[in-house]
């Protein structure tokens, strides 16, 4: 049945909701402490009320199911029952069956739930511990475990609702004779069924907020503060009008050849009394706006514990099916965040706790080898950061096997081996958010249902936020999701690109810089500038947005200094270059529309108090975009210059800025062309693209050091013959013997660095 009554409903729906979650949360304290008996006190307590309020409404079915585990944890109490797992299971059974049958007063969808199979199973749990005993106690004995719970005690909404003892609409007798259905008259007890998220399901929702009444007071007083605005921009209204009509009265004057210097007076005073209530009802306006923001802002906050108990069960079913065990530390419940924050993590977050049981937590031999305890810790933890909600989901298991997931990438066709090899650990990480990317080999029935962690990224990037992932072999996975504090307005930085203004999320933004076009460089195909000695890729925001493909000659660039907004997402960081900077502003985001709902590199648009509407940028989609940029204009520049002269051209591989400059303008200054690479993995990469006439390398650099550089060209015939002299500051025998082994023809030493001695050495091999 449905309950017809809307509000009726929607109370019950809260109401069952909250105390068909502490039960579940009660049992599995139970089950961890079985000599604890206080919680029965509350378990008895949250039955009787759920089992009230479903008579009060006519949910029988429900009403009867929680009846039976009122009084099987009644008996549990008194010890006439062992709460043994057995019971433990059955007791999980019928608190399921009872969640749909809530579910289908409410929804009026079937729930499928067999009433009598349902409760054949629930009287088995009696059988189960005391054999020979009646499946039911008497009506006296259930009375008197309902007596225990005063009716001060309940927090239903039905309060003052005394619920009967007595099995409504069910005749024992009858429920007996239902059982000669079922093998040895019991109710097989069904496997945990595990929710995956399903884009076609039902959404999550949180239909109802508690309000405390001194919210509502403080609302109800900005109300009040708009009203008193109103009549005063009401009044300023008939001063207008009165201006018009004298400025009417004004010009037929004139026409008239008439002087009107009282009505030109009366005018200027009115206008200097309008400007200045104009300016009090703006500021009063910004004030109560602010004020009001504020305050809706905080009724939407809730904690975290609302989903974070909803996680408990599920980790216990999972555990047993998996034959782990695993232990559920929850941290941070408290924290609180935006309603629509609980809402969309919700399913990301039990899909990450699935995955760390099935993909990352070691069954209990192989931790027993790894000598780890047989007990696997599994950790949420939420927090408040300056300026993100934090939801880290841990685990203490095998970690992420990088090289399965370098496999995993080329088998797809995603990245070559030398791009991969060019990433950083973070960015190899995040490969496993691509969709569909999975490194198992087989397929269980918790994972591998279509589902993976692209959906995960998705709902953490639709709340503004982005994801991070730690991992360290044999010791854990940390997945760390920051998300926006507020998602009705943002702050942004506005910036202009082609006379089109664009808004940047300032929480991404971390400063503006002023860059040469010299000392823009490439490495692996890609513009780079440096920061603090560290390569950071840069594109023209014009070319990722493709609004004009023209627009960025970087042949040509002018000598002035060029605009960059320096960028971070999560632990990376790339540069953005525009035309201008204009402004930092709050906006409201404007979600796009059904027909655009995802769009490469946008987040939304606003309307600015111009009127002009305005595009906002999605920094996520950005990072991805420059990173996908395998060959920038920058580079094809420097692989046609060889072929505009006759000049000999040298490939300068050097990892330090201040070193490769000075290099790069010696050989410049004695006739060469020089093309610069900053470590050996972007020299190579450049070799291949170009001919040169000889390679001047260090051999200390990251990605590819000059020795395995050097090894690496000799590898290929067709530089057999290429020049290749190694610059460092490695100066022992040693150093000298393997720069020769790996096939170098000259070795120069930095200290001892002599310009005419590196000339005389090309001359000589060139």
């Amino acid at each position: 049945m449905t309950i017809e009554d809307e509000e009726l409903r929607n109370l019950y729906q809260t109401s069952s909701e909250e105390h068909l979650q502490k039960l579940n949360n009660g049992l599995l304290y139970l089950e961890a402490h079985p000599e604890d008996k206080t919680p029965f006190e509350e378990l008895l307590r949250e039955a009787h009320s759920l089992k009230g309020d479903s008579r009060m409404l006519g949910v029988n079915d429900v009403e009867t199911l929680i009846h039976q585990i009122e009084h099987i944890l009644g008996t549990i109490y008194r010890g006439e029952t062992e709460l043994t797992p057995e019971v433990s299971e059955i007791l999980y059974a019928g608190l399921d069956n009872v969640t749909k049958l809530v579910r289908e007063a409410v929804t009026g969808e079937l729930s499928g739930v067999n009433i009598f199979q349902a409760l054949a199973q629930l009287m088995g749990a009696s059988t189960s511990s005391n054999e020979g005993e009646n499946v039911s106690k008497t009506e006296e004995e259930i009375e008197s475990a309902n007596d225990s719970i005063t009716e001060s005690d309940s927090e239903s909404f039905t309060e003052e609702i005394e619920p009967k003892t007595e099995l409504v609409n069910q005749d024992l007798g009858e429920i007996r004779d239902n059982l000669t259905a079922i093998p040895n008259g019991k109710s097989p007890v069904p496997s945990p069924q595990y929710p995956i998220p399903n884009p076609q399901s039902q959404p999550y929702r949180i239909e109802t907020i508690r309000v405390q009444t001194r919210h509502l007071d403080a609302l109800m007083t900005e109300t009040g503060e708009l009203t008193v605005t109103q009549i005063r921009i009401a009044h300023q209204l008939n001063q207008i009008e009165e201006i018009a009509a004298l400025w009417s009265e004004m010009q037929a004057n004139k026409q008239k050849k008439v002087a009107s210097p009282e009505i030109e007076q009366r005018i200027e005073a009115s206008l200097k009394q309008l400007l200045t209530f104009a300016q009090e009802n703006v500021a009063r306006l910004d004030i109560i706006s602010n004020d009001l923001e504020e305050k809706i802002r905080t009724l939407r906050l809730l904690p975290l514990a609302n989903i974070f108990n909803l996680y408990p069960r599920t980790v216990r079913d999972l555990a047993k099916e998996f034959g782990k065990e695993v232990e559920l530390i929850i941290e941070g419940g408290e924290t609180t965040a935006d309603k629509r924050i609980l809402e969309q993590m919700k399913d990301p977050l039990l899909h990450l706790i699935r995955n760390a049981i099935d993909h990352g937590i070691e069954t209990k031999s192989d931790r027993r080898e790894l000598g780890k305890p047989k007990v696997a810790q599994l950790r949420l933890r939420g927090y408040q950061t300056a300026n993100n909600i934090a939801i880290e989901v841990c685990d203490d298991g095998q970690g992420l096997d990088t090289e399965k997931i370098k496999q995993t990438a080329i088998s797809r066709g995603l990245y070559h081996p030398e791009e991969l090899a060019a990433m950083t650990p973070n960015q190899i990480y995040s490969l496993i958010f691509a969709p569909g990317f999975s490194t198992r080999t087989f397929i269980t029935e918790v994972s591998g249902r279509g589902v993976g962690l692209d959906v995960v990224r998705y709902h953490v990037e639709q709340l503004k936020g982005t994801i991070e992932v730690e991992s360290t072999p044999k010791k854990g996975t940390t997945f760390r999701m920051l998300l926006g504090k507020t998602l009705a307005t943002a702050p942004v930085l506005l910036v202009e690109v082609d006379g089109i203004a664009y808004g940047i999320p300032l929480e991404f933004v971390q400063r503006n810089l002023l860059v040469f076009p010299e000392e823009i460089f490439t490495i692996g195909g890609k513009d780079a500038i440096a920061i603090d000695r560290q390569a950071i890729s840069v594109a023209w925001l014009a070319d990722l947005l493709e609004i004009s493909p023209n627009l960025t000659d970087k042949n040509n660039l002018p000598k002035k200094q060029l605009i960059c907004i320096l960028l971070q997402v999560g632990q990376e960081k790339f540069g953005l270059f525009v035309d201008r900077l204009l402004d930092t502003q709050d906006v409201v985001l404007k979600p796009q529309s059904k027909f655009l709902k995802r769009v490469r590199n946008v987040a939304g648009a606003t309307i600015l108090g111009t009127g002009e509407v305005c595009t906002i940028l999605n920094p996520i989609d950005l990072l991805k975009s420059v990173q996908k940029q395998t060959l920038s204009l920058s580079t094809v520049k420097e692989k046609s210059t060889p072929t505009h002269s006759n000049k000999p051209v040298i490939l300068l591989v050097e990892d330090s800025i201040a070193t490769r400059t000075q290099e790069k303008r010696i050989l410049e200054g004695a006739g060469y062309q020089v093309v610069t690479a900053v470590d050996g993995l972007d020299g190579y990469n450049k070799l291949r693209l170009s001919d040169f006439d000889a390679v001047v390398s260090d051999v200390q650099m990251p990605n590819l050091d000059g020795l395995s550089l050097t090894a690496r060209i000799r590898q290929h015939q067709e530089y057999n013959e290429l020049p290749i002299i190694l610059v460092t500051s490695l100066a022992t025998d040693e150093d000298k013997r393997r720069g020769a082994e790996a096939g170098a023809n000259a070795y120069i030493t930095k200290g001892d660095f002599n310009q005419l001695f590196l000339l005389e050495t090309l001359k000589r091999l060139i």
